[in-house]
């Protein structure tokens, strides 16, 4: 399947799951509440099957797979084609219906996206995310500064445990958000345990948001390029020596583990002068090659000490890490982990509004959820739910903004009900929804806008 084609499937599945999820909540809620439910379609436009229920209920599938709606009997919300609410059925009209059921009602739906989240994490949990080892491999910058070497595990990030390096790269990418110093917890190769205080306060003004951690200096082991041979420039010390897929296992007697360590090595030996012995494993052979860098141009244009030789294009390492835990222990992990979740998307939005993050980096469209979907899918069955976790939280949450049209619009105005003992009246009510439709046009166009840039760029 291709990445196009890719995309828009996983959109549709999971934008159809996690919306027809959120109508059932406020479906489930409206009948105990004694509410009568007209309709209720997954998907939305010309009905594909349909079926009226025992309970008057009409179910319907329909062509667009885009999520779906639930109609309910309302006076206030007929639009002529339904006629009016008979006097028998009053009592089961939504707006007839006390403030206190009707904020159950709005409030259900929201509520069953945080409820599928927890679901979501508990099975992705008990099967088990491959990952990485939260293992560094390179500590520069503020990360050496702060104590943070090569072979460091870390084990905690402000207290947060960083069971795999996911865990860690997004504990570390908030708190850099932040620019505060923040205490991580890593274990030594020996074992031994250190608390280390990272100083995010020291970060350049104005740094890449979604490159927090090269802003940082770290480098994940998994991440390191192996030093394997790729390329050899003609007419290069290199040329004719070695050959592609030889591993640098040293230069000049220092011992190389990665690919980035070649050129630094390699400078010293050209700034020093003369030949120098390079290490190769071939063939599971160990040679001792001599050769002697030049000084050559660079792609950006510079100049430097080279051999002439470029890397083997490399795939990641397989995972060496799982997160899992056993069904019982996977519960109370999964509500823990929908709750700091949603913390975080709240806060991500206070930093919004305040300027501390870009809303380039958190406004984000169909194009790049779609490009998301495609690439946790792509991981396997664990990391999918994963993301539809997460996506059902952001769903939870963007419902609960207290902007009219949306469920959180709604639980304000019912909360001004209750404070004032009466409904606002109809000329609010349509002012207010007439601003709640401005803005979700124009957080629409944000987000369109950005999918676009990050296409472009």
């Amino acid at each position: 399947m291709s990445e196009f084609f890719g995309s828009l499937w996983w959109l549709l599945v999971a934008l159809g799951v996690l919306v027809t999820f959120h109508e059932f909540g406020h479906f489930w809620v409206a009948r105990r509440c004694g509410v009568k439910v007209l309709r209720f379609s997954v998907g939305f436009g010309r009905a594909l099957w349909s079926r009226r229920g025992k309970d008057g209920t009409e179910y319907v599938v329909a062509a667009i797979p885009l999520g779906g709606y639930v109609s309910m009997l309302d006076e206030s919300r007929l639009d002529g084609r339904e006629g009016d609410v008979p006097a028998a059925e009053l009592d089961r009209a939504f707006n007839r219906q006390s403030v206190w059921k009707r904020i159950a009602i709005v409030a259900a739906g929201p509520l069953a996206n945080l409820l599928l989240a927890v679901a979501l994490l508990w099975a992705m949990l008990v099967i088990g995310r491959p990952d990485y080892a939260p293992v560094i491999g390179k500590a520069e910058g503020i990360a050496a500064q702060a104590g943070l070497q090569a072979g460091d595990r870390i084990r905690a990030v402000d207290g947060r445990d960083t069971p795999t390096w996911s865990e860690a790269l997004m504990a570390l990418s908030v708190a850099a958000l932040d620019g505060k110093p923040v205490q991580v917890l890593v274990a030594r190769g020996d074992g031994d345990e250190q608390a280390r205080s990272l100083p995010l306060d020291r970060l350049p003004a104005g740094f890449d948001e979604s490159r927090a951690l090269q802003a940082i200096g770290l480098t994940a082991r998994h991440e390191l390029m192996p030093a394997v041979v790729g390329r050899i420039a003609e007419g290069t010390p290199a040329w004719g020596v070695l050959a592609e897929g030889d591993r640098i296992t040293a230069v000049d007697a220092a011992p190389v583990s990665s690919f980035d360590q070649i050129a630094p090595l390699v400078n010293v030996l050209g700034e020093r002068g003369g030949p120098g012995m390079v290490e190769v494993e071939r063939d599971g052979e160990r040679l001792a090659l001599e050769m002697t860098p030049v000084w050559r141009a660079k792609p950006d244009g510079g100049k430097s000490w080279q051999l002439g030789f470029g890397n083997a294009a490399a795939t990641l390492p397989a995972h060496d890490a799982v997160l899992r835990l056993n069904p019982i222990a996977a519960v109370p992990a999964a509500v823990r982990e929908t709750g700091y979740q949603a913390r975080q998307l709240f806060e991500m939005i206070g930093r919004a509004f305040s300027g501390r993050v870009s809303v380039q980096n958190t406004v984000s469209g169909p194009i790049a959820i779609a490009q998301a979907a495609n690439a946790y899918a792509s991981g396997g069955t664990a990391w999918f739910l994963n993301f539809l976790a997460l996506l059902s939280v952001s769903l939870a949450i963007l419902n609960l903004l207290p902007i009219p049209v949306l469920d959180g619009g709604h639980l304000l105005y019912y909360l001004i009900e209750l404070a004032i003992g009466r409904p606002l009246g109809d000329r609010a009510m349509a002012f207010g929804q007439y601003l709640g439709l401005a803005l979700i046009a124009g957080l629409t166009g944000l987000a369109f806008y950005n999918d676009i840039l990050r296409l472009v760029s």
